[in-house]
């Protein structure tokens, strides 16, 4: 079974720096753009980055500067390292795994991110 299990979301202050963590099982990572997502309470879910099998990355507006993505396919793994945190980026972070020639998804359950002013 496919499975997603993020890890590292916590409590920080704001200009504080937190990496996410996202190992993948059950699928051949390497076949896989991989990406987070994020949601706030009464928002929909937007997307924070993703990284494509080559290393190709995109970013939201919002995290351009601050947030950084990267893999590691020896580990199955997906980072993101987030710096200068703002109460905004407060949200349940998801990790996301799509197939190179679909739109079909895999998703995390999620791990909280809040950063206190």
């Amino acid at each position: 079974q496919v499975q997603l299990v993020e890890s590292g979301g916590g409590l920080v202050q704001a200009g504080g720096s937190l990496r996410l963590s996202c190992v993948a099982s059950g699928i051949s990572f390497n076949s896989y753009r991989m990406g987070w997502y994020r949601q706030a309470p009464g928002k929909q879910r937007e997307l924070v980055a993703t990284i494509t099998r080559v290393g190709t990355t995109n970013y939201e507006d919002a995290v351009k500067g601050r947030f950084t993505i990267s893999r590691d396919n020896a580990k199955n793994t997906v980072y993101l390292q987030m710096n200068s945190l703002k109460p905004e980026d407060t949200a349940v972070y998801y990790c996301n795994a799509r197939f190179w020639a679909s739109s079909s998804d895999y998703w995390g359950q999620g791990t909280q991110v809040t950063v206190s002013s």
